[in-house]
C-alpha cells in the first residue's frame, strides 16, 4: 500500500511515519521533500516563503510519481504544500492558486496513493515547547481539515482514501495499520 502522512508542522507526522515503519515490516519511509531538497544542496529562505513551498510542492509530486515501491509511506504529500501556499499567500495579501498544468500534476501524484493519513492538531496542543510560526501552524491545520474533509479542491474524488489518525502514538499507529486491510 502507498501511504502519505499529511498535517501541519509539529502535528506528529514524522513520528507516525517512523513508528509505522518500525511496527510494519516491509515498508519504506520517504522523508519529506524539504529534507531531500536540503540534501541536494537547495538553500531555503529563513522562514516560510511561497517560492520555497512551490519548490517543495513540485518535489512532492515528483517523489510520488517516481517512486514505484508498493509498500511505502511518504512524510507529506502535495496537499500539505497547497495548504501552506494558500494560507501564506493570503497572509501576504494575495491569492495563490495552481495553474491547470500543476493541478493536473498534483491530481496524478495523488492518484498514485492508496491512502492519505491526516494528523490533525490536538486540543489542547501536545507540543509543550514553543513551536515556530504558531499562527501559520493553526491556519494550515484548519485549511487541511477543509481540504481533506470536504475535498473543496476536487482532488480526492478519484484519488486515495483519507483517514484521520488521532490519539496517542500507539493509537495512531494502530489506526494506520488497521487501514492496511481496508
Amino acid at each position: 500500500m502507498r501511504i502519505a502522512v499529511t498535517g501541519t508542522h509539529g502535528s506528529g507526522k514524522t513520528t507516525l511515519v517512523e513508528d509505522f515503519v518500525a511496527a510494519t515490516p516491509g515498508y519504506e519511509a520517504v522523508p519529506e521533500p524539504y529534507w531531500l531538497l536540503v540534501q541536494q544542496g537547495v538553500v531555503f529562505a529563513d522562514g516560510p516563503s511561497v517560492a520555497d513551498l512551490e519548490e517543495q510542492l513540485k518535489q512532492s509530486c515528483a517523489l510520488l510519481l517516481a517512486t514505484s515501491e508498493a509498500n511505502v509511506i511518504f512524510d507529506r504529500c502535495p496537499l500539505d504544500f497547497l495548504g501552506y501556499l494558500e494560507v501564506l499567500s493570503a497572509a501576504e495579501g494575495f491569492e495563490w492558486s495552481p495553474d491547470g498544468k500543476l493541478l493536473k500534476r498534483i491530481e496524478d501524484a495523488l492518484a498514485t496513493l492508496n491512502l492519505v493519513a491526516f494528523v490533525p492538531l490536538k486540543s489542547p496542543d501536545e507540543i509543550a515547547v514553543a513551536i515556530e510560526y504558531p499562527k501559520l501552524r493553526k491556519r494550515v491545520d484548519a485549511r487541511l481539515k477543509t481540504m481533506l474533509r470536504e475535498d473543496d479542491l476536487g482532488l480526492l474524488a478519484d484519488g486515495p482514501r483519507v483517514v484521520e489518525v488521532t490519539g496517542t502514538r500507539e493509537q495512531r499507529v494502530q489506526q494506520l495499520t488497521g487501514e492496511l486491510a481496508g
